[in-house]
């Protein structure tokens, strides 16, 4: 995905604490970051986790998660961490995140997909609420995929 695919971009620079003796961000810190982005992702559409998901009677949970890595982020990279929602089913979600460097966005350095299920009480699966559903459709420039499976 190119950056201008994204609305959603969240400013992020690799700490120390990130990287391994080789100053290359450790593989598993890529879902932190994706973490980060859906986090504020919620927050920007005026839903923030957890209270925003609690007031509508839902959270998520995380079903798939996979990440496909390009090039490495670096100790003290500026990255820009992109997300959209892409697929939006009855129950579940596919978030796509890419992260790129903030002064070459070019090409992304990693490209990660997170897909969220809807639950209700008992944490049983629930179709997202319509409210949910209007306001992913309303911040989104590309709009999400809808319908099939989930």
């Amino acid at each position: 995905m190119a950056l201008a695919d994204f609305r959603h971009r969240v400013p992020l620079r690799v700490r120390w604490a990130e990287t391994d003796m080789q100053g290359v961000v450790f593989n598993g810190h890529y879902l932190t970051y994706a973490d980060v982005c859906a986090t504020e992702y919620w927050r920007a559409i005026g839903v923030p986790y957890p209270a925003g998901f609690a007031a509508m009677g839902i959270d998520a949970f995380v079903r798939k998660a996979t990440v496909e890595y390009h090039a490495p982020a670096r100790y003290d990279d500026e990255l820009l961490v992109c997300g959209r929602i892409v697929r939006l089913g009855r129950s579940s979600a596919s978030f796509a995140c890419a992260m790129f460097r903030a002064n070459d966005a070019a090409t992304a350095l990693v490209d990660a997909e997170v897909i969220y299920v809807c639950v209700g009480a008992g944490n049983a699966p629930r179709p997202w609420p319509e409210a949910m559903r209007e306001r992913i459709r309303g911040y989104e420039t590309l709009a999400p995929e809808e319908g099939g499976r989930g």
